[in-house]
C-alpha cells in the first residue's frame, strides 16, 4: 500500500500573501476624495497642487472654482465641501466664528498680487499711465462686493483718482475667473486681474502687464479653513504649507 507523503503548509507564504491582500485593501480603502472650494485666481495653482498631492497619496481632490463670496453663500446654505481657499481672510474668519469651520483650522496660504493686463504685446505700459488716457473704451474688473481680487482694483483707480471718471467704461465680472475672461475675449482693452493668472512656472507674461505696486491696495491675504475634518482633507491641507506645496505656490506669483 502506498502511503501518502504529506508536505508541510507554507506558513510563512501563506501569512505573507495574506497581508499583502490585506494592506492592499486597507490602501485601497483609505483612499478618500477632498472636495475643495477654490477662488477664481487660485483654480489653476490649486489644480497643480491637487495633482501632485494625488500622485503621492492616492487620495482624489475634486476642484470647484469660483467667487470668493459666492462660496461662503454656498457653504453657509450646506454645499458639500471639505476645505475653502478663499481670496480673502474674512469669509474664513466668518466660517470659524459661525462654527461651520474646525477652530483652529484657519491659515493663511497665499498674498495676491494684482496686474493691469492686455493680451495686445506693449499696450500696457510698465507704469499704467495707459489708465488716464482715451486709448481704450473698456475696462474689465471683478465685482468688488463679490471679489476680493475687484475691491483691490477699485482701490487702486480711488488711489490714482480714477474710479469716477473710469466708472463708465467698467465692464465687471462676477469672479475674477470672468474677468480675465473679459480681457482674453477682447471684449475689453484691459483690465484688473490676479497675477496668477497670466503668470506660469517658467513662462513669460504673454501681453503686456503693469504689476500694480502693493502701496495701492490693501495686501490681499488669502486664507484657506478645513470644513469637514476628514483625514483626506487634513492631509491635502498639510500639503499645502509643506515646502513642496509653498514652491509651487510662489511659481504662480504669490507671495506667502
Amino acid at each position: 500500500m502506498n502511503k501518502v507523503k504529506r508536505t508541510k503548509p507554507r506558513w510563512g507564504a501563506c501569512i505573507l500573501g495574506a497581508a499583502s491582500v490585506l494592506l492592499l485593501g486597507l490602501g485601497t480603502a483609505r483612499a478618500e476624495e477632498v472636495r475643495a472650494a477654490v477662488a477664481a485666481n487660485f483654480s489653476s495653482a490649486l489644480e497643480d497642487l491637487a495633482a501632485r498631492f494625488e500622485v503621492e497619496t492616492g487620495h482624489t481632490v475634486l476642484v470647484s472654482a469660483g467667487s470668493t463670496g459666492a462660496h461662503y453663500a454656498q457653504i453657509l446654505n450646506g454645499a458639500p465641501f471639505d476645505v475653502f481657499f478663499a481670496a480673502d481672510a474674512r469669509r474664513p474668519e466668518l466660517l470659524e466664528q459661525e462654527g461651520r469651520a474646525v477652530a483652529g483650522s484657519r491659515f493663511t496660504y497665499a498674498i495676491g498680487q494684482i496686474v493691469l493686463w492686455s493680451p495686445k504685446p506693449g499696450f500696457v505700459d510698465a507704469a499704467g499711465s495707459i489708465l488716464g488716457s482715451d486709448r481704450f473704451r473698456h475696462l474689465a474688473i471683478a465685482n468688488p462686493q463679490l471679489a476680493p481680487y475687484g475691491a483691490a482694483a477699485r482701490a487702486v483707480l480711488e488711489r490714482l483718482g480714477l474710479w469716477q471718471a473710469l466708472r463708465d467704461r467698467l465692464v465687471q465680472g462676477q469672479d475674477i475667473g470672468q474677468t480675465y475672461g473679459f480681457v482674453h475675449s477682447g471684449n475689453a482693452e484691459l483690465g484688473f486681474i490676479a497675477y496668477s493668472q497670466v503668470l506660469r512656472p517658467g513662462q513669460q507674461v504673454p501681453g503686456s502687464f503693469w504689476l500694480v505696486p502693493s502701496s495701492l491696495y490693501e495686501p490681499i491675504e488669502q486664507q484657506a479653513v478645513l470644513l469637514e475634518d476628514t483625514p483626506a482633507a487634513r492631509a491635502f491641507l498639510e500639503f499645502v504649507r509643506s515646502p513642496e506645496g509653498l514652491a509651487i505656490i510662489r511659481s504662480y506669483g504669490y507671495g506667502s
